[in-house]
C-alpha cells in the first residue's frame, strides 16, 4: 500500500511479444489517471488476464486527488434510492423510473466486485471506503408531498428497492432525521421516504486500496508525478509521452490505452486524433459544499438527504444534506452549489476550455452555449451568490442551521459531456449530456470516459462497457472470471427478484452494510 500511496514505481519492462503478434509494447494496457475508473478497470482486467502487463499514469503525485478524492464528491453511493433527479414526474403525472431502476442496477455490479475483494482478502476492512447510510428523500409544500407518495409507490414494488419507507407523518420523519423537522411551521406539508440499505462511500480510499493491492503484488506498475501530454499511433497501438514533475520525459508504448483522467480526457481524446472524438466537447462546471463538524449537529443527523433542484438547476445540483465519513471523522456537508471555472481538473488550468475549441467541435459547443441561457443564469446567480444567500438554502432543508458551525469546501470539477448531433451533412449541432460517456476507438486500442454523474459509483459497469467494446472478441473467454466476480453480470436484476435478493443480502453481509427487506417472488 505505501508504494501505491507516496512512491512512483518507474521501472518500465518491455513486454517481448509472443510470435507473429507484431509490433513489441512496454504495456499490454496503460491507463491514463489515477482514480476510481482506472482503479476498476485495472483490478478488471488483471483479474480476467493476470499475466498481461498494466500500467498507471498520474499527473499528481498521489491518486485519487481530483474526482474520487472523498472531499471532491459527495460519498454518496449512486443507487437513486433517494435522487429525485433520476425519477421525473412527465406531463400526464406518472414518475417515470427507468434511469432510476438502471442505475440501481448498475450499482450493485459495484457492490459485487467490491465483495468480490473483500472476500478474497484483497480489501481487509470494507468499513475503510464503506459504510451504512438511510438515503432519504425530503421534500415539503403539498404538490411535491404528491410526488414524492407517487414515486415511493412506483419504486417500491420493485425487487431492487425493496425495503423502502414513506411518511408524512412529521413525527415519524423527526426520527429519521430530526433536523429536517425541528423549527419547521406548524402544518406545513412535508414528507419523506427512507432506505435503510443506502451507502456512503469514500470512493478515495477505495481507489488507493484497489490499485495498492495490484501494486504490492506485481500486477502493475505505477508511475505517479507523470502527466501523459501525447497519444500517437505505433503499429496496432500507441506511443504515448510526457513528462515527470520532478523533471525528465516519460515514454511508453502500449496495446491498449485507457484515458481516464477526470476532465483531463477531452483534450488526450482530441491529441489522439481519433475520429470518434470529433464533435464532442466539455462544460466545465465547478461545486461548492458548507460543512460542520459541531459534534452536537453531527450526531443528530445519520442519513443521505436528497430534496428537489431548484428550478433550472442542472441535475448534478441536487441539493442534499449529507452525513460524511472521512478518515474516521464524521461531518455533515450541505450542496452542491455550482459554480464555473474554465479548468477541466481542480488542478487544471485557466486554459483548459479555450485549449478544448477545435473546428470541429465548434458548432456543437455554441449549439449549447445558445440552448442553454437558462443553465447560464443559473450558473451566475450561484457563483454570485453571497454566503448568506446560499446559507438560507441551507435552512430550507435545516431551518436551525447556525451559519457559525458551517465552512466552505470546494469540490472538484466536472465537465459535462458536450455531445455532437450528427445530421446527414454532418455535425448539426449539440446537446449537453449530465451522464458518463465513454468513447472508444472503432479498432478498440484506444478509450476514455467522458462526463460524471453518477460517476464513481458505476465505475464497474463503466469500465465493462469498456471491456465489451475494446475487447469483445474475449468476452466469452472472459466470462467465467467475470461472473466470478458479479455473479449478476449478463442478468437483469430487476427481472428476477429472488437473484436481486440474494445478491443484495450477501454483498450486505460482506460490506457489513444494512441489508434491504427481501422482495421474492
Amino acid at each position: 500500500m505505501n508504494r501505491a500511496a507516496s512512491q512512483p514505481d518507474r521501472t518500465v519492462v518491455p513486454r517481448q511479444a509472443a510470435p507473429g503478434e507484431g509490433t513489441r509494447f512496454d504495456y499490454d494496457a496503460l491507463l491514463v489517471g489515477g482514480g476510481i475508473m482506472s482503479a476498476t478497470l485495472a483490478t478488471l482486467l488483471h483479474q480476467v488476464e493476470p499475466t498481461w502487463r498494466i500500467g498507471i499514469v498520474e499527473r499528481l503525485d498521489a491518486l485519487a486527488e481530483e474526482s474520487s478524492g472523498p472531499w471532491n464528491n459527495a460519498g454518496t453511493g449512486h443507487s437513486a434510492l433517494c435522487e429525485l433527479n433520476y425519477t421525473p414526474e412527465l406531463p400526464d403525472g406518472t414518475v417515470e423510473v427507468t434511469k432510476a431502476v438502471g442505475v440501481n442496477e448498475q450499482f450493485q455490479l459495484s457492490r459485487q466486485l467490491w465483495s468480490f475483494l473483500v472476500e478474497d482478502g484483497r480489501i481487509p476492512e470494507p468499513s475503510s471506503f464503506v459504510r451504512p447510510s438511510p438515503h432519504v428523500s425530503f421534500v415539503w409544500g403539498a404538490e411535491n408531498v404528491d410526488y414524492l407518495r407517487r414515486r415511493f409507490e412506483a419504486l417500491s414494488a420493485h425487487p431492487l428497492f425493496a425495503g423502502m419507507e414513506f411518511s408524512d407523518d412529521p413525527e415519524v420523519l423527526a426520527t429519521w432525521a430530526p433536523l429536517l423537522v425541528e423549527g419547521r411551521e406548524p402544518g406545513e406539508p412535508v414528507a419523506a421516504t427512507r432506505a435503510l440499505a443506502g451507502t456512503d462511500v469514500n470512493f478515495g480510499s477505495l481507489t488507493r486500496q484497489l490499485v495498492g493491492s495490484l501494486v504490492d503484488g506485481d500486477a502493475i506498475t505505477l508511475e505517479l508525478g507523470t502527466e501523459v501530454r501525447r497519444l500517437r499511433r505505433q503499429g496496432e497501438g500507441w506511443a504515448v509521452r510526457g513528462r515527470r514533475t520532478g523533471g525528465g520525459s516519460f515514454a511508453a508504448s502500449a496495446r491498449f490505452v485507457f484515458v481516464g483522467a477526470g476532465g483531463g480526457a477531452l483534450t488526450l481524446l482530441q491529441r489522439a486524433g481519433i475520429e470518434e472524438i470529433r464533435g464532442y466537447g466539455g462544460f466545465p462546471v465547478s461545486g461548492v459544499f458548507w460543512r460542520t463538524t459541531n459534534p452536537e449537529v453531527v450526531g443528530r443527523h445519520h442519513a443521505k438527504v436528497y430534496g428537489k433542484p431548484a428550478v433550472g438547476a442542472p441535475p448534478m445540483s441536487v441539493p442534499h444534506l449529507d452525513t460524511r465519513i472521512v478518515d474516521g471523522e464524521a461531518s455533515v456537508m450541505f450542496g452542491p452549489y455550482a459554480g464555473f471555472s474554465p479548468r477541466f481538473l481542480k488542478n487544471g488550468s485557466l486554459f483548459d476550455l479555450l485549449r478544448s475549441v477545435r473546428l470541429h467541435n465548434l458548432l456543437p459547443m455554441l449549439t449549447v452555449a445558445l440552448g442553454n441561457l437558462g443553465l447560464v443564469r443559473y450558473l451566475v446567480t450561484q457563483v454570485l451568490a453571497s454566503r448568506k444567500a446560499q446559507l438560507a438554502e441551507l435552512r430550507a432543508f435545516y431551518p436551525q442551521a447556525d451559519a457559525a458551525d458551517w465552512e466552505k469546501v470546494v469540490a472538484g470539477q466536472r465537465v459535462q459531456v458536450i455531445k455532437p448531433a450528427r445530421g446527414r451533412a454532418g455535425l448539426a449541432g449539440g446537446s449537453l449530456q449530465f451522464g458518463t460517456e465513454v468513447i472508444a476507438s472503432a479498432d478498440g486500442s484506444i478509450a476514455g470516459l467522458l462526463g460524471a454523474s453518477p460517476g464513481a459509483s458505476t465505475a464497474v459497469p463503466v469500465m465493462l462497457e469498456v471491456l465489451e467494446r475494446c475487447f469483445g472478441d474475449r468476452l466469452e473467454e472472459w466470462r467465467p472470471a467475470l461472473e466470478k466476480m458479479m455473479p449478476s453480470y449478463g442478468v437483469e436484476l430487476g427481472a428476477d427478484a429472488d437473484l436481486a435478493a440474494d445478491v443484495m443480502e450477501r454483498t450486505s453481509h460482506v460490506l457489513g452494510l444494512e441489508a434491504p427487506a427481501t422482495s421474492r417472488r
